[in-house]
């Protein structure tokens, strides 16, 4: 990691402070390879090749593997150019590339005994990562590998210290959450000495993702060959005529990997070029072509690492910290990592309905984990890119056009819907960019997609909910927390709708989103699973987050969950008191170990009490102490969050980074403001961590935030001006910012209680 001396020249790169190694480790799921800013490829070690199964029956160890990468582990098996980042499942891992020398070996070996195969083992002293860029040491090979790339194309540079038998490795069957029979076909053919191009498709948790590639070497081969795994067919055809295992140029089958011989001198680089495509082979040359037509490494690293620089400059701030700044803007770079581009240059992609589009006028992007990201993550691209992500709204417009279920996206990526997690929450990131002033589309055609899609009573109990205005605890294993998401989402309908005046919308849908209620039980003052005979059920730990009808949250948790109404919600519980009392204990009490032991995507480091910050369900909490009147406790917790949940180094998340959510929370959280309901125009106050900031906006304007008197002790706000008038009340609203202006926290060491 590089690092910058504080006090220097507001010239400085604010790249240097992108650490990506941060999360790495532990439940943060992150990857330390090589991309621009929301790029198509992820090109990044792969650092095992974990089966999903073991005997027929998920393997858990699996699930540490999810970003391919894992920093206890001591070898690599290579470098892939797919990847997600910080997701708590799993796919991609294409096409995976390893430089060797020696002896040829067409296995990965084992994390035991590494030397059986083509894996090395490594150090991370001899291993680099920075925006775009990627350095590390194969010690079994004596290889330096370096990595870096553009939107379509990963760049290889490899440096050969043996002048012995050298091999670059294509592993066409290796993936991520792999099994067997996960490829389904993988193609290369062999065009000239220096040119590979191919597909792949796999059944995996996208179950008809096909990917294209085109792959191209700074220096001919002078040989090369295949080995497929396959068990013998019953039916093997006429290409049994042909020895396919050497200098064959076409090669097809669903267990296939590659060599290519190469003679080289002590010193020499041999580079590699590998460009992806959605839609063919000649797409992905086209891609290469327009984006890496040269051979220039570092050409390609710098322009990669300027659009970062670029995208980190939108906000730039003031901390006290050099930790801070490193915590600060690898935020900002993991706020920036997915959704992915999804589309050729010449604006193709394959669409849910299997048929080559093209996008008009937008940017097509994919992998969008809306159960995460709605909460933070797409209300601050609404300020700091607020035109990326009008288009990932086309995009989740375009979705629905081709979905055959007329549907917006649940999660999707590669144009297939994985229906993974609960809510249909596209329908929140969609009010909230129309009501902010983001999305230029057809406002009425993208209401009517939400209404729709609010209204698909097949998809997980929303017959049931919009019947008897609950989801029964028979019915579906996570019947209260979809019926509180699915009230939440209800409720950015009805914004919607209001918005543009169709009352009517309005009307079914704001009743709708009082569902919340239906699930209350006053006789224990929590969110509880209810029949659908209208009885609680009988047996219920308020602690247990598996099997009592919530996911990745307990009731405690949960019950906090209705960010659209939270008025109403405490008036329920017994007013400003009984909710003070209710906040002090979830985040000061004792979680024993085993309510969270089995839990996969946390750590004990991901729980602060009982209120779990390392997944997602609680993330605005803190924030309701300020309709209790004790404010004071927000920014209290506020920031002992930021301190205790975030750190540099590659354990410094708590739990899944949950593809730029987790980064968010931190980015709004020190800027001192939340949207604690999107679909609002209103942030809430927080205490910010920043000694000032300034928001670049895309409209010209300049919004800046300044904490006077801030430090470790001065955690509490005296007094915040909006433009130099004092703000009552503890709201921001989007215009306030939208517009440009200056935010002024006054800062002390006492709360201010009044």
């Amino acid at each position: 990691m590089q690092t910058v001396t504080l006090g220097q020249s507001p010239e400085r790169r604010l790249v240097d402070y992108v650490d990506p190694m941060i999360g790495t480790a532990k439940m943060g799921h992150t990857y330390p390879g090589s991309t621009v800013p929301f790029g198509a490829v992820q090109l990044s070690p792969d650092t095992d090749t974990i089966s999903y199964a073991v005997n027929g029956s998920y393997n858990p160890d699996v699930y540490k593997y999810c970003a391919g990468y894992k920093y206890d582990d001591p070898t690599i098996v290579g470098f892939s150019h797919t990847h997600f980042s910080g997701t708590g499942h799993a796919d991609l891992g294409d096409f995976l590339i390893m430089p060797t020398s020696g002896e040829l070996k067409l296995n990965p070996g084992t994390a035991d005994v590494p030397g059986s195969g083509y894996r090395s083992l490594y150090s991370h002293d001899n291993e680099f990562a920075a925006a775009n860029y990627y350095k590390v040491k194969l010690d079994a090979h004596d290889i330096t590998a370096e990595l870096t790339t553009s939107s379509r194309v990963g760049f290889h540079r490899y440096t050969f210290s043996k002048s012995e038998q050298s091999h670059i490795i294509l592993d066409l069957m290796h993936g991520i959450y792999n099994y067997d029979g996960k490829t389904v076909w993988t193609v290369a053919r062999v065009l000239n000495d220096s040119t590979v191009v191919g597909y792949r498709q796999t059944n995996g948790w996208a179950r008809t993702r096909v990917v294209h590639f085109a792959m191209k070497f700074s220096k001919p081969f002078k040989s090369y060959g295949s080995k497929n795994l396959e068990e013998m067919p019953v039916y093997r055809g006429f290409w049994r005529k042909f020895d396919q295992s050497d200098n064959f140029a076409d090669i097809a089958g669903s267990k296939i990997r590659m060599h290519f011989d190469f003679d080289v001198e002590v010193g020499e680089q041999v580079q590699v070029k590998l460009a992806l495509s959605p839609i063919s082979m000649d797409n992905a040359l086209a891609n290469m072509e327009a984006e890496v037509p040269h051979w220039d490494f570092d050409k390609t690293m710098r322009e990669g690492q300027d659009l970062w620089e670029s995208e980190l400059r939108r906000i730039e701030v003031k901390m006290r910290k050099h930790e801070d700044y490193v915590n600060f803007y690898t935020s900002m770079y993991h706020a920036a990592l997915m959704p992915t581009e999804y589309m050729d240059v010449n604006g193709e992609y394959r669409g849910q309905d299997y048929q080559i589009h093209k996008a008009e006028g937008f940017t097509n992007y994919t992998s969008l984990s809306l159960w995460d990201t709605f909460r933070a993550f797409h209300p601050y691209m609404n300020i700091v890119n607020p035109s990326r992500n009008s288009d990932i709204v086309q995009s989740m417009i375009a979705h629905y056009d081709q979905s055959v279920l007329n549907m917006l996206p649940i999660w999707s990526h590669y144009a297939n819907e994985n229906w993974c997690m609960s809510g249909y929450h596209s329908v929140s990131v969609i009010a909230d960019a129309i009501i902010k002033g983001v999305y230029k589309g057809d406002a009425h055609k993208a209401l009517d997609a939400c209404v729709t899609t609010a209204n698909f009573r097949r998809y997980e109990g929303i017959g049931e909910y919009i019947d008897l205005g609950f989801i029964p605890d028979e019915k579906n294993g996570t019947s209260v927390s979809n019926t509180l998401e699915y009230a939440y989402d209800d409720w950015c309908i009805a914004q919607l709708a209001k918005y543009l005046g169709r009352q009517d919308v309005f009307e079914t849908f704001i009743k709708r989103s009082e569902n919340w209620r239906n699930l209350y039980d006053a006789s224990i003052g929590f969110m509880r699973p209810k029949r659908a005979d209208g009885t609680f059920r009988k047996e219920f730990d308020v602690l247990e987050t598996h099997g009592q009808g919530f996911i990745e949250g307990n009731t405690w948790n949960y019950s906090l969950y209705v960010p659209h109404n939270p008025e109403g919600m405490m008036e329920l519980m017994g007013g400003k008191e009984r909710l003070s009392n209710y906040l002090d204990s979830l985040f000061t009490m004792h979680l024993p170990d085993k309510y969270f032991e089995n839990t996969e995507d946390i750590t004990r480091e991901g729980i602060i009490g009982n209120y779990v910050h390392g997944n997602e369900p609680a993330h605005h909490v803190v924030y309701l102490y300020q309709i209790a009147g004790e404010g004071w406790k927000t920014q209290q917790w506020v920031r002992k969050i930021l301190k205790d949940q975030y750190h540099n180094g590659a354990d410094g998340l708590g739990g899944n980074d949950d593809c730029g959510q987790m980064s968010a929370w931190y980015l709004f959280s020190s800027l001192g403001f939340y949207p604690v309901s999107p679909g609002s125009e209103e942030y809430w106050l927080g205490a910010p961590l920043v000694e000032s900031a300034a928001i670049n906006l895309e409209n010209g304007q300049v919004f800046k935030i300044e904490a006077v008197n801030q430090s470790d002790k001065n955690m509490y706000v005296q007094e915040v001006l909006l433009n130099g008038k004092s703000l009552s009340g503890y709201t921001l609203k989007h215009s306030d910012i939208i517009n440009g202006g200056h935010l002024q926290f006054r800062m002390g060491a006492k709360p201010k209680k009044d």
